[in-house]
């Protein structure tokens, strides 16, 4: 069987770092790809440079989000499934619900509703959530000497929000989101994603 992977967190929670890993883990012994939203795709790249780059309404932002991630979705992850792969992708739908839904005001059912229309009923089997303070996460960033987009460069009022609203989703949703402290040493989230994905794969 193939599954749907999703790694979710902050900004500087150390998602793509984690991710080369858990591929690198797998890849030997199962059909495994990465991908990432925005993006993955030509289409969704284009709408990725429009999106974390130009000012715009945050429900125009939401909609935009939500249209890169139906391509995505389609061209992309679909096939990859079916094709008989595990995918391991860089943000999804909880994304959207916590960024625009929660910290931008716009509201968890409302970000909801656009993305049911979007991802057609296909929620990921396991979404890793990667829980860091928002001051780690962007310290890291700048440590890390990363181009900072439109979104890395919000208050810390809002990287705090984001934070609360991913620590909600978790709360609300345990038999799918798993919860690894990333303020740990790199070595040790990685031993503790792995720990989670065994178990995952192993029940199956």
């Amino acid at each position: 069987m193939t599954y749907f992977i999703t790694f979710e967190g902050p900004d500087g929670s150390g998602k793509s770092t984690v991710i080369r890993h858990i591929y690198d883990y797998l890849k030997s012994s199962r059909e495994v790809i990465v991908t990432r939203e925005p993006g993955g795709i030509p289409v969704s790249e284009k709408i990725r440079d429009i999106v974390l780059e130009d000012d715009m309404d945050s429900r125009t932002e939401a909609l935009l989000f939500a249209a890169s991630r139906s391509q995505h979705l389609v061209e992309k992850v679909l096939p990859a499934l079916e094709a008989g792969s595990i995918v391991l992708c860089d943000r999804f739908i909880d994304s959207s619900l916590v960024y625009q839904g929660y910290a931008r005001g716009i509201g968890i059912d409302s970000i909801q509703e656009i993305n049911a229309f979007a991802i057609r009923g296909r929620m990921p089997d396991l979404t890793i959530y990667l829980k860091v303070d928002a001051e780690t996460g962007l310290s890291r960033i700048t440590e890390n000497k990363r181009n900072e987009n439109r979104l890395d460069k919000e208050s810390i009022d809002f990287h705090n929000k984001v934070v609360l609203g991913y620590n909600e989703l978790s709360e609300n949703n345990p038999e799918r989101i798993k919860v690894i402290d990333a303020n740990q040493d790199l070595d040790k989230v990685i031993q503790d994603v792995i720990i989670q994905v065994d178990k995952f794969l192993t029940k199956r």
